[in-house]
């Protein structure tokens, strides 16, 4: 388990959702606050952004990804796209006072420091960087939890990104599953690695989750996921590379919901009757127990076909039918009476 701000996260707590503003700001201010109001009325404890440059993150030789479909190479997209650091604290700020944490992504040495001072309470590590051992030693320097992606990544992979943690003297760590497409089909995610990961490494486990809709959130905190990570938008149509994946508001409300519903419906897994609501009611009017076929005067003999099983269920249980065949009748049962022992 860990901590993150006020929140445990592990296995028995609540699973802690972040939602993934990313860059779907587009260097708009308003944009990004209005973000951080969705996030807070869906109902996620986090709000993430990323905290990069384009020049520092890619070199200006890198070729074109082809699903982008954009001429532009990754640094310039990305130049245009990065937060600019003096929004940080403000976005902080307003992040707390709508309840949610303010997390951000670095991409950089300078970028750990910024959200180090501005006190983030945890850090997160994109999939991209897990081979980055140097920026992961940095990163939990800091001494807050630290949330590393997996996307692509190996069992050695993993194991060296939590040797560089812990070789820091940071122990709070958790992973995410990932699948490192933009959209992510269903089929690559492996989220029974959630559970793999969990028991080969002793760390808490989630997803962060690149497919489209909502349907693949509960199968997750089903399957144990103790973080949850999700893209959203304000809408699908903006421009830029990461809102046509993403959810809209109306969308993350949702998932949040059924993720919370999950968590309720998981239960204890022990066989222990009807609950307390079941038992108001339907455990005694729904239920089948053993009822006259026709009327019974007192002292009769019980035979078979006297007796059938109808609801409800607050006579005598449909397993002891037998039993009454054979006995006298010590009041006068009427058809449709349900049978009780101290009627025999």
């Amino acid at each position: 388990m860990i901590s993150i701000g006020d929140r445990e996260v592990g296995p028995g707590h609540p699973c802690y959702v972040i939602a993934e503003a990313g860059s779907n700001h587009n260097r708009d201010l308003a944009l990004a606050r209005e973000l951080i109001d969705v996030a807070a009325t869906a109902g996620a404890d986090a709000v993430k952004f990323q905290t990069f440059t384009g020049k520092d993150l890619y070199s200006s030789k890198t070729p074109r990804f082809e699903y982008l479909e954009d001429e532009r190479s990754p640094q310039e997209i990305l130049e245009e796209l990065a937060l600019p650091r003096e929004w940080q604290a403000e976005l902080r700020d307003y992040a707390t006072r709508r309840g949610l944490h303010f997390l951000s992504t670095p991409f950089d040495v300078p970028a750990i420091q910024s959200l180090a001072d501005l006190g983030v309470p945890a850090l997160k590590i994109a999939s991209f960087e897990i081979v980055d051992l140097p920026l992961i030693r940095r990163a939990a320097e800091v001494g807050v939890p630290l949330i590393l992606s997996t996307g692509m990544a190996t069992y050695g992979e993993i194991e060296d990104a939590l040797q560089a943690v812990r070789a820091a003297g940071n122990h709070s760590v958790a992973l995410l599953r990932c699948a490192s497409l933009y959209p992510a089909p269903a089929r690559i995610l492996n989220l029974r690695a959630i559970e793999t990961m969990r028991g080969a490494f002793g760390v808490p486990a989630g997803l962060s989750d690149h497919t489209e809709g909502i349907a693949i959130a509960g199968a997750a905190v089903a399957l144990g996921a103790s973080l949850y990570e999700k893209h959203f938008t304000l809408s699908r149509q903006l421009e830029g590379p990461d809102h046509a994946f993403a959810l809209e508001p109306g969308e993350l409300h949702h998932m949040i919901a059924a993720i919370r519903d999950v968590e309720d419906a998981l239960g204890t897994g022990r066989l222990e009757g009807p609950s307390e609501e079941e038992a108001h009611e339907m455990y005694r009017l729904a239920r089948r127990s053993i009822v006259a076929t026709r009327d019974i005067p007192e002292g009769t003999v019980i035979e078979r076909e006297m007796l059938t099983t109808k609801r409800p269920g607050f006579g005598v249980a449909p397993k002891y039918i037998d039993i009454l065949v054979g006995r006298r009748a010590r009041v006068d049962i009427e058809f449709d009476d349900v049978v009780t022992w101290d009627m025999v």
